[in-house]
Order: C-alpha cells, then sequence, then structure tokens
C-alpha cells in the first residue's frame, strides 16, 4: 500500500542514511520500523493486561483469590517480589 507521511526533514535524512548504510529501500525501513513500533506497543498492552489480573496489589488483582493463593504455592520455590 502506498501512503504519503510527514517527517521532519532531519529524521527523513537519517532514514536515507540508515536506508542506504542497511542495504534496504526507503520503504523497507519504513515499514520495518513502523512494524517494530507497533509490535512493542502491543507488547506493552499485553504486559499491562497481566498486570491488571496478575498485579502485587492483592485488591487490584483481577484473581479469584482460592485461584490466586493457588497460583502462589505453585511458585514455592521461585521469588515473589
Amino acid at each position: 500500500m502506498k501512503t504519503a507521511i510527514s517527517i521532519r526533514d532531519e529524521i527523513f535524512e537519517a532514514a536515507e542514511l540508515s536506508a542506504k548504510a542497511l542495504g534496504m529501500s526507503r520503504s523497507e525501513l519504513y515499514s520495518t520500523a513502523v512494524k517494530e513500533f507497533v509490535d512493542r506497543h502491543s507488547s506493552r498492552r499485553i504486559t499491562e493486561r497481566l498486570n491488571e489480573v496478575y498485579g502485587n496489589d492483592d485488591a487490584a488483582s483481577l484473581l479469584d483469590d482460592q485461584l490466586q493463593a493457588l497460583q502462589f504455592r505453585t511458585l514455592s520455590g521461585e521469588d515473589r517480589t
């Protein structure tokens, strides 16, 4: 898909140099950069959601108290801090 974007001149110039140094096209560089950005932020959303479920604050945890107790027992040898 073709798209048009606006970026600052210094970012464009740095991207041009990077693409050339890496032996890739401008399109490939931008596609790779956007994919990495999206992947990184997807991971953060997953981590945030897991923290909501398994958070350190027992009152804020979405886990049932009994289920949480069972999970902690299965981690008996691991550091829980």
